[in-house]
C-alpha cells in the first residue's frame, strides 16, 4: 500500500506545479522574494516605508457554486480571475492597493493539467489588479469530493495610508453615486442562477445560444467577475478623493450599499439611469424571480459604486474610463435613515 493507492497522488502534484510556473510568472513583482515552491511566501514590505501610517487590509473569498458551471463546461482558465476578484474588490474599495494573493485548490482528484488551466485564471486575476501570486495549495481529497469535482478560494493582502482609507466618515447629502458597469452575474447569487436553470444544466443545455444575451447560456453566466482595481486607482490618481466605496456583491444593493454609508445617510438610486445586462431579464423572467428579490441577490449590472463630491464627477467619469470601465451617475446621497431606496 502507498499513497497513491489511497487516491493522492504526489507526481500529479509535481507535474502541477511545473505547469503553472508559467503563469505564476506573469504575476511577479519587484517586492516577492523567492520563487514558488518554498514553505511560504515572503513578499519585502520596504516599499511601505514613505507611508505615514501604513495599514494592511486583507479580503478572502471564493467563486460559491459557479465552480458547478465551470465544472460542466470543462472550462477552467477563467474561474480563477473570479476568485482574485473577490478578494481584492473588496481590498480596493476600502482604499487599499493589493499587493499579492494566495489561492486554495481542493479536488477530487489532481489532473495536472486541470489545475494549470485553473492558476491560469487565476495569474490572470493577479495581473489584472496588480497582485502577485506568492503561493497556495492544491489539496486532493479522494473520498471527500467526486474525481472531477473541485472547490477554489483565495486570500488577498492590500496596504494603504491610513488617510487614504475610504471610511464613508465624510459622506454628506448631495454627494453623487458613480456605478461602475459589472460583466454579468459577477460570483454571487449561483444557487439560484443553478436551480432557475436546472434543465439547461448540461454541457449541451449551456451551450444554447440565446439572441437576447448575443451568446450562448454558458459563456453569459461564466463571464468572469471584473475587477476595478486599476479604476479606483485611476480615480485617485486624477486627484478625486472617495468618499465612500461598495463592492455590490452577496446581498446586492440592499445588503451592501448601507455598508458604505454613515448614518444620518441614505443612498438613492435610479434604476432607470443605466442598461441591466440582459442575462438577469433572462433570469427574472424564467426562474419567476420578484425584481425586489433580484436587486436583493444580484448586482443588476453594477459591480462597484463610488461617492464623489457633485464637483468631481467629470473627472471621475473620465477616470473610470481612462482605465477601462464603463460609468453610470446612477444617484446620490440624502439625509436620512441609513439605507438605500431604488426609484
Amino acid at each position: 500500500m502507498d499513497y497513491k493507492k489511497a487516491g493522492v497522488d504526489i507526481e500529479a502534484g509535481y507535474k502541477s506545479v511545473e505547469l503553472m510556473k508559467k503563469h505564476v510568472a506573469r504575476t511577479m513583482r519587484p517586492e516577492v522574494l523567492g520563487g514558488l515552491g518554498g514553505f511560504s511566501g515572503a513578499f519585502s514590505m520596504a516599499g511601505i516605508k514613505e507611508m505615514e501610517d501604513p495599514v494592511l487590509l486583507s479580503g478572502t473569498d471564493g467563486c460559491g457554486t459557479k465552480v458547478k458551471l465551470a465544472i460542466l463546461m470543462d472550462k477552467h482558465d477563467t474561474i480563477g480571475i473570479d476568485a482574485v476578484a473577490m478578494c481584492v474588490n473588496d481590498i480596493a474599495c476600502a482604499g487599499g492597493e493589493p499587493l499579492f494573493f494566495l489561492d486554495y485548490i481542493a479536488c477530487g482528484k489532481n489532473y495536472p493539467e486541470k489545475i494549470a488551466e485553473i492558476v491560469k485564471g487565476v495569474a490572470e486575476g493577479c495581473v489584472q489588479s496588480e497582485a502577485a501570486l506568492i503561493g497556495g495549495e492544491t489539496a486532493e481529497h479522494p473520498g471527500l469530493m467526486p474525481e472531477e469535482d473541485y472547490d477554489l478560494a483565495g486570500f488577498a493582502v492590500g496596504v494603504c495610508d491610513r488617510k487614504d482609507m475610504i471610511t464613508g466618515g465624510d459622506l454628506k447629502a448631495g454627494d453623487v453615486l458613480i456605478g461602475m458597469a459589472s460583466s454579468g452575474v459577477h460570483s454571487n447569487g449561483f444557487s439560484l442562477v443553478r436551480k432557475v436553470f436546472e434543465k439547461e444544466l448540461t454541457r449541451e443545455g449551456l451551450n444554447i445560444y440565446y439572441e437576447e444575451l448575443g451568446k450562448t447560456l454558458g459563456e453569459a453566466l461564466l463571464m468572469p467577475t471584473r475587477i476595478y482595481v486599476k479604476a479606483l486607482k485611476s480615480i485617485k490618481n486624477h486627484g478625486v478623493t472617495v468618499k465612500a466605496c461598495c463592492h455590490i456583491t452577496g446581498g446586492g444593493f440592499y445588503e451592501n450599499v448601507p455598508r458604505m454609508l454613515k448614518e444620518g445617510t441614505r443612498a438613492v438610486i435610479r434604476k432607470d439611469s443605466y442598461e441591466i445586462p440582459a442575462i438577469f431579464g433572462l433570469l427574472a423572467e424564467k426562474g419567476d424571480i420578484a425584481e425586489e428579490m433580484m436587486y436583493n441577490t444580484y448586482n443588476m449590472g453594477i459591480g462597484m459604486i463610488v461617492a464623489v463630491d457633485k464637483e468631481d464627477v467629470e473627472r471621475t467619469l473620465e477616470a473610470i474610463k481612462a482605465a477601462g470601465d464603463t460609468p453610470y451617475v446612477i444617484g446620490s446621497v440624502e439625509e436620512g435613515e441609513k439605507g438605500v431606496a431604488l426609484c
